[in-house]
């Protein structure tokens, strides 16, 4: 049997042009289709078409208290700026979850990077508002810390994965140290909120990769003493902590949002009929949930809360049969991320945790940080793109759940 000869051009001789497939483009948009969790991705576009429409609810609340003598705000105005970033936002979710997996692990890696850096900056060239220096001013204003989430998710599990190649590495030290980092750099805006969300994500990871009862029982009694220490530093985090454990003013911001939350029953009081939203400050943003209950009744507060519940579950399902360790704890933190944050927020406007100025995720009016939130949601999607005709053996997540037991 003959070999067919590689083409070799003669002396003043072009190659053959090869053609390229000109469906290719086509051909990936099929693939992502067919690998995507479309009901994961539904989910997502369901809690982000509430959102839209809460935010046309809590447009005109924000428009008018934010409004001045000389220059009186439209009542949509919050509304159609929102359509415009959530344009954007939904081109990155898409754009992020066509990655692939090595692909998205280096973008979290390098939006680490970049972010932390960004953070460095913060408290020489960030602009104060409400008495915190969070936000950088680059032609658009963005708050560091809210791209670094997702980053720092993927960053910390990528360094924790290192286990895999070699056991002596100290995995748990690093990530441990990347946390006290982050962690004093936040501290420093002063962001005790996204210092605890962050915690969280950092918490989670080390618990499922493995970490020895002792040591964990360390770290966490290490993280309690941190937080007794920031009551006693930290005034704004005293005086809010305070007035959640003795109680405060009717006219505090808690208290406000829990009564427009309750004040319009289980089915509200119709879109824009809402009184006590006009004495919100922020509805638009951190107590839009509250505004929503005004509005639209505690039975959508409700599917609201389902949705959150359904998303971590559907992510869950997706981990459980996953092989490869960094997929699975990046996954678990961006879930951690996106699901704490929620109900944080939630949780504030209930009046059963102290406030803490978070937005509730792909529902609030957030500027840039909708952007970044969508953006950690395209990475998400990215991770748990699955082709569906190839079976796993190796059950992922119970393995390393049923390890953990064994290990105790």
């Amino acid at each position: 049997m003959s070999l067919q000869q590689p083409y070799l051009p003669r002396s003043g001789e072009r190659a053959p042009r090869i053609e390229t497939y000109r469906g290719s483009r086509k051909a990936e948009v099929k693939i992502w289709w067919r690998e995507i969790d479309r009901v994961l991705l539904g989910l997502i576009l369901t809690l982000m078409a509430i959102g839209t429409v809460a935010v046309a609810a809590a447009s005109p609340a924000s428009a008018d208290r934010l409004s001045t003598a000389a220059k009186r705000l439209p009542d949509l105005y919050f509304y159609w700026q929102h359509i415009a970033w959530q344009v954007m936002a939904i081109a990155a979710m898409i754009g992020a979850s066509m990655l692939s997996r090595e692909n998205a692990r280096r973008l979290g890696i390098v939006l680490a990077v970049a972010m932390f850096c960004a953070l460095l900056l913060v408290p020489v060239l960030g602009s104060e508002v409400n008495g915190s220096r969070r936000w950088i001013n680059l032609g658009i204003r963005f708050q560091p810390s809210e791209f670094l989430k997702p980053g720092f998710a993927i960053f910390l599990a990528w360094v924790i994965s290192w286990k895999n190649r070699d056991p002596n590495i100290p995995v748990l030290g690093l990530a441990t140290a990347c946390m006290g980092l982050v962690a004093a750099l936040l501290m420093l805006q002063p962001n005790l909120g996204d210092t605890i969300l962050f915690g969280g994500v950092w918490f989670v990871l080390v618990l499922l990769a493995g970490v020895p009862v002792k040591r964990l029982a360390a770290l966490i009694g290490g993280t309690f003493a941190l937080l007794t220490v920031t009551y006693f530093i930290y005034d704004n985090a005293r005086h809010r902590i305070d007035d959640f454990l003795f109680g405060g003013t009717a006219f505090d911001q808690v208290d406000l949002a829990s009564r427009t939350l309750l004040a319009g029953g289980w089915t509200g009081s119709g879109m824009w009929l809402g009184i006590r939203k006009m004495n919100l400050p922020e509805a638009h943003t951190d107590y839009i949930f509250s505004v929503i209950g005004e509005e639209f009744g505690l039975l959508v507060c409700a599917l609201v809360v389902l949705l959150y519940l359904a998303i971590l579950m559907r992510v869950l399902i997706r981990l459980v049969d996953e092989e490869d360790l960094f997929t699975l704890l990046a996954a678990a933190g961006l879930a951690t991320q996106i699901g704490g944050q929620a109900f944080i927020n939630i949780l504030v406007n209930l009046q059963l945790f102290p406030s803490k100025g978070m937005t509730l995720p792909l529902v609030s009016y957030g500027g840039s940080s909708t952007i970044a939130v969508c953006l950690a949601v395209g990475l998400l999607l990215a991770l748990t793109r699955r082709n569906p005709f190839l079976r796993r053996e190796t059950p992922g997540l119970v393995a390393l759940l049923e390890a953990k037991v064994a290990r105790k």
